[in-house]
């Protein structure tokens, strides 16, 4: 009988089956999350930051709009120009307003952004096995594919995220 209770109280956590995936995600995004933050935190950059130099360097030599980059981001920016900033700032990326139009700012990344990346690639391969490194490839397969099916009919038709 306290078994029962016990599982009926578990099931009473949560007002729905959905409600409780989406805590499950939003739980496991927050402990994923902490690991990535603690090795971004060391080189002074976020995880959107980071997300952006690596953008950046797949679009390089040439130089991107700013609201393409925000566009193409893992996660919405809403503040995309002082993403940008921090970035001029540290020398890491360059901007170039456009003659002809001074509204359209372009950006790529510097000699030293490109050092950065280098020089961030193994921890970021350590951090990534340290978050799942635990799981078989057949599960982080599945997994990948339930995410894409939940997050299907929310994503944008231009995404490359399909």
């Amino acid at each position: 009988m306290a078994a029962e209770q016990e599982h009926a109280k578990k099931r009473q956590r949560f007002d729905s089956p959905q409600q409780e995936t989406y805590l499950n995600l939003w739980r496991t995004y927050d402990r994923l999350r902490l690991i990535e933050d603690e090795l971004f935190a060391r080189h002074e950059l976020t995880a959107q930051q980071y997300n952006a130099l690596r953008l950046l360097r797949a679009a390089h030599p040439r130089r991107v709009p700013t609201l393409h980059l925000a566009a193409r981001l893992v996660s919405r920016a809403p503040d995309i120009t002082r993403l940008v900033d921090k970035l001029v700032e540290r020398g890491l990326v360059a901007r170039e307003r456009l003659a002809d139009n001074r509204r359209v700012v372009h950006v790529g990344i510097t000699e030293s952004g490109l050092a950065l990346l280098e020089n961030l690639a193994a921890e970021v391969r350590e951090c990534h096995v340290r978050q799942l490194g635990h799981m078989e490839e057949g599960e982080m397969r599945m997994l990948i594919e339930l995410l894409r099916k939940a997050r299907g009919p929310h994503e944008a038709a231009e995404s490359n995220w399909h």
